[in-house]
């Protein structure tokens, strides 16, 4: 049996297939197509208006005064906004979202933001991570601002990666409702990240108003205090286009808005060491770092008949780390201590944080770097690895 239900406040349908349907595996979130309403500028600058538009309650003096100046002024005052370079990310908001009352303000981001590879990873990294985290929930997110802002995806993801359950209405139709519902959300998720000093750039009223820039801000925030296995691109930047209404117009202002730094600053490692200034400043003796590792780990990776010629790549499965650790340590590894084949990313994480325990247990400090982020290619996080074994194993024969 298909349950379907209706959801007023956004026009979509929603289905939710019942534990007897075997063969339906996902609950998909369907969107019906969005508005296409920036044809006509005039339909635009009417909708920009609603608020000076004549209500029942004003007098016809009122809406006299409005008929002889109101409209052309803000018709001149449209075709300015309209014709401005930022304007196009007025087509990004549906007509109900651009009532403006006195002093509201609006933001959306720059289209040409949007177009932006690194932006455009960094919305798929996040999509995809949620989809693999619910995919026992019979989940799939397709868009983020559009599942996300009524709390119910946002609840489950939760609920996951927390490993608790929250007091709340499995479905919330009305506004209320839904804004009750993120509430309660989003004040877990602040429990969570207080304590870590994380910078809560995100409202009840910013998600529930599909916010993409406060979306992504929660989102990088719940990946990196989960330690999602995942790797989000490093220092992402968007326009963002601020609208605000002052006595009866709008006006515009453009501020950049940082969704991602760097990978160890995101996790609170704030700490920089040789390697941020050798990536940083002189990258052109990255080379030389990298031959004298090569030069270093083939040194006992060849006991094996092993060879080692992309640091990026031939670590990121933890074999090599791994066996390494014990020709350095001079012990052999019992085979069923780790995937010798790894083929998932699960199984290739724990193969590094095998080694990672091995180097522990040899007297090395807890490697800065994450497994994750070596199983995800990160040079730095491998040569940060490489290096420390490189400075107490120098020497061994």
């Amino acid at each position: 049996m298909h349950h379907m239900f209706k959801d007023h406040q956004r026009g979509e349908k929603r289905g939710f297939l019942s534990p007897e349907n075997k063969n339906c595996r996902r609950l998909e979130l369907r969107h019906g197509c969005p508005c296409s309403w920036g044809l006509c500028s005039q339909a635009l600058m009417a909708s920009l208006a609603g608020s000076l538009l004549p209500g029942p309650g004003r007098s016809g003096v009122e809406t006299s005064e409005y008929a002889q100046g109101g409209v052309s002024d803000l018709q001149e005052e449209g075709k300015n906004a309209i014709n401005s370079p930022m304007s196009p990310a007025l087509a990004d908001v549906h007509p109900e979202d651009t009532q403006l009352e006195e002093n509201e303000e609006r933001t959306m981001i720059d289209p040409t933001s949007k177009e932006d590879p690194k932006f455009k990873e960094l919305v798929k990294v996040l999509l995809d991570w949620i989809n693999d985290v619910l995919v026992e929930e019979r989940i799939i997110v397709k868009q983020l601002e559009e599942d996300l802002y009524d709390g119910q995806v946002l609840q489950k993801l939760l609920e996951k990666l927390a490993g608790c359950k929250l007091n709340v209405a499995e479905v919330t139709q009305s506004e209320i409702g839904q804004k009750q519902k993120l509430q309660t959300v989003l004040e877990a998720v602040h429990d969570l990240l207080r304590p870590r000093g994380w910078a809560l750039r995100w409202s009840v009223d910013s998600i529930h108003g599909k916010n993409l820039v406060a979306i992504l801000h929660l989102l990088v925030s719940l990946a990196m205090h989960f330690r999602a296995p995942i790797r989000l691109p490093e220092h992402v930047t968007v326009q963002v286009v601020v609208v605000r209404k002052r006595e009866g117009l709008l006006h515009s202002s453009h501020i950049s808005e940082e969704l991602t730094t760097t990978t160890e600053m995101m996790m609170g490692r704030f700490e920089r060491d040789a390697f941020d200034t050798l990536f940083d400043h002189a990258p052109d003796k990255l080379s030389v770092v990298k031959k004298s590792l090569i030069t270093f780990v083939n040194k006992h990776l060849n006991k094996l008949n092993l060879e080692v010629t992309e640091l990026e790549t031939q670590f990121a499965d933890g074999v090599y780390l791994v066996l390494l650790m014990g020709l350095l340590e001079d012990y052999f590894v019992p085979l069923h201590h780790f995937y010798l084949t790894p083929e998932s990313f699960d199984q290739k994480v724990h193969n590094v944080s095998f080694a990672f325990e091995l180097m522990l247990d040899g007297g090395l400090k807890k490697p800065k770097a994450r497994p994750e982020d070596v199983v995800n290619l990160d040079l730095k996080s491998t040569l940060r690895v490489l290096y420390n074994l490189f400075t107490k194993y120098k020497n061994v024969e």
